[in-house]
């Protein structure tokens, strides 16, 4: 989650400015339409509570969901909820404090629910207030997205709109992804830990997101946009998402009543069923076959390789010398001195490491 400090508060302007000049072509407009009072969604939000003496926080507003009688916005558990510490009715912003001055601007929103950090998503869903957003679900750069949710797989296509980089694409470079996760219980403040996630979706890239952009929805860079996973951490080479379908189910169990979530979007039609689509993939990747192989493989040593110096995350992606090969992916955190000793293969699936930062939810 971006932050910003109440010495910023007085400067933000400038710097905002600065950084617009210096690298526009990092920015789907500039970011002025991500970060200003804006209707649609992947832009900047968050929970108004969400601050402290010294700083001030927000992420982005991902998308809208329904049950078919409240449109929700969509965004992450750190975003809306504050970690776990958000009581139901809060108000959600849009603009995010970070992008008023540490100030309130329109309420949007009411946050109504999150699973709990630990459930393997961190997602968060808030009622959205009639007339203050787009009721369509448009999403900035993007535009309406499907109703039918995409199974993410390695190779795939995706792209996401949020606060801070604006309107980015990318490839899935690992699925199936157990990743440690660092938090911070307050805004800038507080005891710092560690969540753990299994099955996560993870985009090798340096510049598909950064802080702020957490609770995107990362959809199929198509004209479909299907929704995919949901943005909630990263480095500075990757960026993890939650499988949009876990993240949809965990939601239904927290709120009261058998319901069904669906994301407003396609048609605009009332989603009674679930719809789950298998994208097709652009060039030569690894088959459903190889990773499931290369997944039991990987499962057989995963905590052994999970406990290792400096490993935060292992996954399934495909081998650098053939992308039609499935590879078991390690992260190694490369800001540790210790270089963990791995090995070179799995049951002859060859082992590819990413060398990357800490992990943060951001």
């Amino acid at each position: 989650m971006k932050k910003l400090t109440l010495f910023h508060r007085f400067a933000f302007s400038f710097v905002v400015v600065s950084i617009l000049v210096a690298t526009p072509s990092l920015l789907a407009d500039g970011g002025a339409n991500h970060r200003t009072r804006n209707q649609h969604f992947g832009v900047s939000g968050g929970n108004i509570n969400d601050s402290s003496r010294s700083f001030c926080c927000s992420g982005t507003l991902g998308a809208l969901v329904t049950d078919g009688s409240t449109q929700y916005i969509l965004s992450n558990n750190h975003v809306l909820a504050r970690s776990d510490q958000a009581s139901p009715g809060e108000d959600i912003s849009q603009r995010g404090l970070i992008d008023n001055n540490c100030q309130v601007d329109t309420i949007v929103a009411d946050f109504t629910v999150a699973p709990a950090l630990g459930s393997n998503v961190d997602a968060a869903i808030a009622a959205l207030r009639s007339g203050t957003m787009d009721s369509t679900g448009f999403i900035e750069d993007i535009g309406v997205p499907s109703s039918a949710i995409a199974t993410p797989s390695v190779g795939l296509g995706v792209a996401k709109s949020g606060r801070t980089t604006g309107f980015t694409t990318g490839t899935i470079g690992s699925i199936n992804t157990s990743v440690n996760v660092q938090y911070q219980r307050g805004c800038g403040k507080g005891k710092k830990f560690v969540v753990s996630y299994t099955n996560q979706v993870v985009i090798n890239s340096s510049t598909f997101s950064a802080g702020g952009d957490s609770g995107s929805l990362i959809v199929t860079n198509n004209a479909s946009h299907n929704p995919v996973a949901l943005l909630y951490a990263g480095s500075s080479t990757t960026t993890i998402g939650n499988p949009i379908g876990e993240v949809l189910s965990k939601l239904e169990a927290a709120l009261p009543g058998a319901q069904t979530l669906s994301f407003v979007g396609g048609s605009g039609a009332q989603i009674l069923r679930r719809e789950v689509i298998k994208p097709e993939r652009q060039g030569d990747w690894p088959s459903d076959e190889a990773i499931e192989f290369a997944t039991l493989s990987m499962r057989q040593r995963e905590q052994d390789l999970l406990s290792r110096p400096s490993v935060i995350g292992i996954g399934v992606g495909a081998a650098d010398r053939n992308s039609a090969e499935a590879a078991v992916v390690i992260y190694v955190n490369q800001t540790q001195r210790v270089r963990p000793r791995l090995p070179r293969n799995i049951n002859g699936v060859p082992v590819k490491i990413v060398y990357t930062d800490p992990i943060t939810a951001y």
